[in-house]
Order: C-alpha cells, then sequence, then structure tokens
C-alpha cells in the first residue's frame, strides 16, 4: 500500500561509549538469565538506556543492538535472529515499512505473530493486561514448535528446552522465552492495559485507527494502526468475529499443578505422556477401585510444576464429594459455589499418587496468580471456532485489517495437545497476510480470501499432515502445509467480510483486482492538517510544560522551545530538554530543525534565526504539518522503572574496558608499523568506537590474541583478578576462548 514512500530515519551512530557499552553487556546477562516478566522489562530497560536505544522498527532497533552486544552469550543469540531474518520472505525487512501493528495480548501466540511482524519491517506493539507470568500449565509441543522456538534461541535463554526426548514447556517459560525474543529485535510492549474497543479514524482530524485502553488516558491510546491481531484467548475483545460451537457429551477436565521441590525421589518418576482408558482399561479400573476416582484420561508432564491433567467423570465428582448437587446445565454443575474445593484438592492428589505410584508422597500445591492453590476444573463439553479469521474494516478511506490467532481463533481440544501448534501455525498465517497487506500487489478481497483458504486447513492439522521438512518453515504457507489449496475460497466469496463506508471501493475491486496499490484509497488519512487542529495537538502533547504558552502559529517558532519540547516528548533519545537555553530561540530552533533532519527525515524549510523572524506563515504551516505527520499517531516516550545493575556491576564494566582497551592499544603498538598504510589511516583514540562488531568480522582478525605476548597475558590476567574479582576472570577466559582461534588457554594456564 502506499503511504506516501515515508523514508526512514537513519540511525545516526552505531557504536556508542565503552562504559555504556559495557554496561548494556552487564544488563544483557541480568536480562537473558531473568526469569520474571518484572525483571525482564526492567533489565531490558536498562539495556536499551545504555545504548540509547528505543524500541522502533526491526532495521532501526536491532543494527544497533547487534553492534554493542558483544559477549559470547549474544553473538551466539543474534547469530540466531540473523538467521531468522535472512529468509527472502522478510525481504530484509521492508516488506511492511509502512504498516503499523496493534498486538492484543501477550501470550504465547500473540507474541509469536508480533515477532513476525517486526521481521516483516512492521512496526509493532503489544499490550498485555498482566503483570506478571503466573500460568503454570504445561503445553505439548508439536516436532516443528519445537524446532521453530529452537530456531529463535530459545536454548540460549532455557537450557533445558527440549532437552533429550521432552516434548513440552510451561507456559511460563515460554512466555518469559518469546517476550525476550520480542523485545530483544525492537517490539513495543506494554503491560497492565487492557484493550477496550476500536477508535474509529476522524477524519477532521486526519487520524487513523487508534484504540481505546484501560486506562483510559495512556499513551499507547495516541496509537494509530492499520492492523489489529486479536490474541487475548478465548474471550477476545476483538469485535466483529462470529464463533460457531461444536458440542460434545459432557466431559469435565481437571488440571493441577504442584511444586517442583527438584529431589531425587522426583527426578525417578516417569512422566504420563497420555493414558486413555480404551488403551489401558486395567490402570483405570485399579484406580477405581482403590480410590472410586474414575476417569477417562491422565496426563503427567514433570516441569517447571509437576503437572497433571484429567478428564473426571461426574459421577465420581458427586460421589467424592467434589460437586455437591447434580445438574443437568453444566454451567450451574460446575458453578463455583456448588464445587467443593478442599474436596477437588483431595481429588487431584489423590489421582496424582496413584498414577505415580506414591513416589511423590508430599505434594504441595503451586500457587495460581489469585494466590490460591492451582487446581481448576472447568467444562470442554463445547468447543468454539471463529467463523471467519480476518475482516478489513474501511472508514473515511483508512482501511483496517483484523485478524485472528490462537485460542482467539480456534479453542483447543486439550487430550490432543494441539493448542500451541494450532496456535503458532495461526501466528505464521497471520503474519503472512500481513504480508500480502502490506505489499499492496493484491487486494484486500484477494488477502481475505487467502487467509480464509489457509483457515480451512488448521482444524484438520496433525502432526502427520504437516510438512515433515520442520527447518524448512517459513511464513509460506506452502512450506507447511503438503496440499495447500489457496483457491478454496475466491474473493467474491468475502465481500461480506470487507466492512466499509464507501461501497464503491468494493466495486472497484470486483471490476478489477489487478489494480494498481496506488489506485486503491489509502489505509491512513494523508493531506492538509487545519493551522488549530496543529496548534490543539502541540497544546495537547505538551500540556504538562507549564513553560510553554502556545497560542497562535508565531508562538511555536519565537522561542524555539516549542519544537524542542515535542521532540523530546517523543524522542527523548535524541534531545536534552533541559539543556536547552531559553534565552536563544535561533539556537534553540536551529538545534531542533538539525535533529528533524538528521534523525528523522524532516526536511528543513528555513534556518533557526529566520524561523524566529518570518511572517510566511504558510510556510510555517507546512513545517509544522511535516512534523505533525513525522510524530501522528505515535507513542509518546513513557518513563518506566528499570532494574539496576547490582552493587559492583558498575566497576566491574569499566574494568572490563579498560582491559579491553589496553589490550588492543598494546596489539596495535606491537602490529602496526610505524608509517601506516592507507587502510590504517584511522587515528589511535577511533579505535575503539569504529571497530566493527565480532558477527561481522573476518575470520583472519580473530588471530590477534596469540600475538599478546605472555607476560602482557598475566598482567592482564592478574589486574582483572585483582579489581573484577573471580567473576571478571570468568568473564575474561570466556571471552579469550571466544575470539582466540589458535591460542592455547589450557597450556598458558598451565605454565603459569
Amino acid at each position: 500500500m502506499d503511504y506516501g514512500k515515508q523514508q526512514q530515519p537513519v540511525a545516526n551512530s552505531i557504536q556508542v561509549a565503552g562504559v555504556d557499552a559495557a554496561h548494556a553487556n552487564e544488563y544483557f546477562e541480568l536480562f537473558v538469565n531473568a526469569t520474571s516478566m518484572k525483571h525482564i522489562l526492567g533489565y531490558y530497560r536498562g539495556l536499551v538506556d545504555s545504548l540509547h536505544l528505543r524500541p522502533n522498527v526491526f532495521n532501526q532497533f536491532y543494527p544497533k543492538l547487534r553492534a554493542n552486544l558483544t559477549s559470547w552469550r549474544a553473538k551466539a543469540l543474534l547469530k540466531k535472529f540473523d538467521s531468522r531474518a535472512a529468509h527472502k520472505c522478510y525481504l530484509k525487512g521492508k516488506v511492511a515499512a509502512n504498516t503499523r501493528v496493534l498486538v492484543i495480548g501477550g501470550g504465547p501466540c500473540g507474541m509469536r505473530t508480533a515477532i513476525e511482524a517486526q521481521l516483516l519491517g512492521a512496526k509493532v506493539v503489544v499490550v498485555e493486561k498482566r503483570d506478571r507470568f503466573s500460568r503454570n500449565n504445561v503445553l505439548h509441543l508439536w516436532p516443528f514448535v519445537i524446532e521453530d522456538l529452537r530456531m529463535l534461541g530459545a536454548k540460549k535463554f532455557f537450557g533445558k528446552f527440549c532437552a533429550g526426548a521432552i516434548d513440552h514447556i510451561s507456559i511460563r517459560q515460554l512466555q518469559c522465552i518469546l517476550l525476550k525474543v520480542a523485545l530483544l529485535l525492537g517490539i513495543e510492549v506494554h503491560t497492565e492495559l487492557s484493550f477496550e474497543n476500536l477508535v474509529e479514524p476522524d477524519p477532521d482530524k486526519k487520524i487513523g485507527w487508534r484504540a481505546a485502553f484501560k486506562p483510559s488516558n495512556h499513551p499507547v491510546s495516541q496509537y494509530e494502526f492499520d492492523v489489529v491481531i486479536g490474541a487475548d484467548g478465548k474471550r477476545n475483545t476483538l469485535q466483529g468475529f462470529s464463533r460457531k460451537e461444536f458440542r460434545g457429551k459432557l466431559a469435565i477436565a481437571i488440571t493441577a499443578n504442584f511444586i517442583n521441590k527438584k529431589t531425587e525421589a522426583e527426578a525417578c518418576v516417569e512422566e504420563i505422556s497420555g493414558v486413555a482408558f480404551i488403551f489401558n482399561q486395567k490402570f483405570f479400573k485399579d484406580l477405581q477401585e482403590a480410590t472410586k476416582i474414575d476417569l477417562e484420561n491422565i496426563v503427567y508432564y514433570k516441569d517447571d510444576t509437576h503437572y497433571f491433567v484429567m478428564t473426571a467423570k461426574k459421577h465420581s465428582l458427586i460421589q467424592k464429594g467434589v460437586i455437591k448437587q447434580d445438574f443437568s446445565d453444566t454451567e450451574r454443575l460446575l458453578a463455583p459455589e456448588n464445587v467443593d474445593k478442599e474436596a477437588l484438592q483431595n481429588y487431584a492428589i489423590e489421582a496424582a499418587n496413584f498414577s505415580t505410584n506414591y513416589q511423590m508422597p508430599n505434594l504441595d500445591f503451586a500457587v495460581n496468580h489469585y494466590g490460591q492453590p492451582d487446581v481448576a476444573m472447568f467444562d470442554f463439553t463445547s468447543m468454539y471456532a471463529a467463523e471467519n479469521a480476518s475482516k478489513v474494516v474501511e472508514r473515511h478511506g483508512c482501511r483496517l485489517l483484523k485478524i485472528l490467532v490462537g485460542d482467539s481463533l480456534l479453542e483447543p481440544f486439550w487430550p490432543t495437545g494441539s493448542g500451541c501448534a494450532r496456535g503458532f501455525l495461526s501466528a505464521l498465517d497471520a503474519a503472512w497476510a500481513i504480508r500480502s497487506w502490506s505489499m499492496g500487489t493484491a487486494s484486500p478481497l484477494d488477502t481475505i480470501a487467502e487467509r480464509e483458504s489457509i483457515y480451512r486447513l488448521l482444524a484438520q492439522t496433525t502432526p502427520d499432515n504437516l510438512n515433515k521438512d520442520w527447518k524448512s518453515y517459513t511464513l509460506d504457507p506452502v512450506t507447511r502445509y503438503p496440499n495447500l489449496n489457496r483457491a478454496v475460497v475466491l474473493p467474491h466469496q468475502v465481500v461480506c467480510l470487507y466492512d466499509t463506508d464507501n461501497p464503491a471501493s468494493i466495486e472497484r475491486m470486483k471490476r478489477s483486482y489487478n489494480e494498481k496499490p496506488n489506485e486503491i484509497p489509502k489505509k491512513r488519512r494523508r493531506g492538509n492538517v487545519d493551522n488549530e487542529v496543529l496548534l490543539n495537538w502541540l497544546k495537547d502533547q505538551l500540556k504538562d510544560k507549564e513553560e510553554i504558552c502556545i497560542t497562535d502559529m508565531d508562538s511555536v517558532f519565537k522561542d524555539g522551545k516549542v519544537l524542542c519540547a515535542i521532540i523530546h516528548h517523543y524522542r527523548p533519545d535524541l534531545l536534552d530538554y533541559s539543556a536547552i537555553n531559553s534565552n536563544d530561540s535561533a539556537v534553540n530552533n536551529q538545534i531542533a530543525i538539525d535533529v528533524l533532519e538528521k534523525d528523522l527525515c524532516v526536511p528543513p524549510v528555513m534556518t533557526g534565526s529566520e524561523l524566529t523572524i518570518t511572517e510566511d506563515y504558510l510556510t510555517l504551516a507546512t513545517y509544522l504539518t511535516e512534523i505533525y505527520d513525522c510524530f501522528r499517531g505515535e507513542i509518546p516516550f513513557i518513563k518506566h522503572a528499570k532494574m539496576e545493575l547490582p552493587p559492583g556491576s558498575t566497576k566491574m564494566s569499566e574494568v572490563s574496558f579498560k582491559t579491553i582497551k589496553t589490550a588492543s592499544m598494546q596489539q596495535q603498538e606491537k602490529t602496526q608499523p610505524s608509517a601506516p598504510s592507507s587502510r590504517h589511516k584511522h587515528k589511535h583514540s577511533d579505535i575503539i568506537s569504529q571497530k566493527p562488531g565480532s558477527i561481522d568480522r573476518k575470520p583472519r582478525k580473530r588471530r590477534t590474541m596469540e600475538k599478546v605476548g605472555a607476560s602482557v597475558m598475566f598482567d592482564l590476567f592478574f589486574n582483572g583478578f585483582i579489581e573484577a574479582g573471580v567473576v571478571g576472570i570468568l568473564l575474561f577466559i570466556m571471552d579469550i576462548i571466544i575470539n582466540s582461534e589458535q591460542y592455547d588457554l589450557q597450556n598458558y594456564i598451565f605454565n603459569t
């Protein structure tokens, strides 16, 4: 789609100061090891602050992050990301360069969709209503999901990921992994924020699609987008999708999570990957005789918790006192007031003990996000599936693509363990639709028709009928579905899924599906903006700046502080407003003009001093409109709390940087000739800042350490021990191992 061919700003400096880079690497190690949402986000904010970064589109964020994370662990992980981003389907992150995506829900499927959209080059924002990872339940993983997560670096974050024959992972651990991947790719994530509804475009203010959230005054409410992903589970708060129900005979499931104390006795207990009554009738009959518990099936996975899930028969639950009174209506039968919680806990413990041969006698319940024992009983007699996977809504010339993924799209049938796998398939399929939507080579009806054709296969997928070459999976659905027919649903059959206030758009698409993209109505409004709209926008954004008074167009440029303030409001990493001199309006304007031109690609119309005295209000309005278009729809900077480095880390970072710098300088003195050749004309003071990232270096440059004498190595080794302690020694040794292919470290340590 045509968006006016906006230029993407180019990062003005990839390398940061050495100490800042050292701090960033310290934060990275803490970030990778973090196990809670609070710590992951806190250390991530410290990491990006050290690098003077903020979440952005992939090509503006990732290169600078990659250039400054130089530890062996970071290199190994980022190599995984490099390999993924190199897939042809992403076109080097330029496919969706002008697409903006909102993902509702930070669960596994929402994050997986966000990751793919980010790699396509879209601006991606994820909103999640929770503030912690509290779901202990364990997910069964199909083989392709395991391979998919491995290629995203899951094992770098969680070393025990699917080790050996393990084919499951806790939801909490999976969320940790995907959140870390999303953040390192530049995705913007906001927690404790609930989606309420979509807000239609305002033609007067030239504002596109937005959303209302709770709390209502959150800056994300200013974000404009062209694609919205519903990934908030079966409750699905994204309006406009009908659901169909599949009913079966009464089926009551019980899930229970017990604390894994990781004792030797617990380690010896074998998992139960899935036992059904028809395949092991003796087991279930013995269970019923011994405990009066009657089950249809049971599964036990050993993960962060001991996770049990079983299907219980109603008469057994009534007999054991779990259900107080029998009702024909399922909702009344399983209502909280009709369930004895203590009896339910005892029921789960008895079933768990018998199925594991009483090898774990002291089972204690893990707690859920309510602080209660993590045991639940629910009905899966009926399952829901969305009638359609996608829709397009057009209002006032602004188009919005709506897509469902995960449980919002297709509720899983837990005994088959299909929830995560089909959720990931829907995420990849949704990203393929975003790609088609962004490229503009197909009409919206073509995009919807293809998405619906692929959706017809989702409920039928099993590990056996998917492509077995899991490593070849890409966004293209052909790599996943061997018998895919993209034309099952035709464009004229999905006209009902295109909701518009302008019927002429549908007629135009019906007449010609090969219409040029620039003849299709734009998804976002563009054009002239009234001066009143511009001034009201400035007043609203800068209402917290009491020293700024905006009355008319002239007042915006007179003191030079307004432009600096609006830049700082959105991008404080580009301009320090506190350093602005209120008495020099021409200089202030020039500072703002330079930043706008260099970092945000807003061309200047005149110099700073000319802006201060000019009476050409038409030119001023045009320039202010350019600034408005640059920031409109963006999310203002939000000051979040970040986790501080542990005591001593700052000192160790400084020592680490000094050690690296000293070694580099000594290396230069010994290896460079006194009269440098033309390719060594760089000043010595620029060696550190100009040095390329380790991933970009040629292999021959990795032999630098072999030329450093043993005495120099001993001095560095000894000083590192004195100043940085044992941790510094370990880090130093690991750097030597990574950066020296030919140096025999073991012999050196032994001889020393």
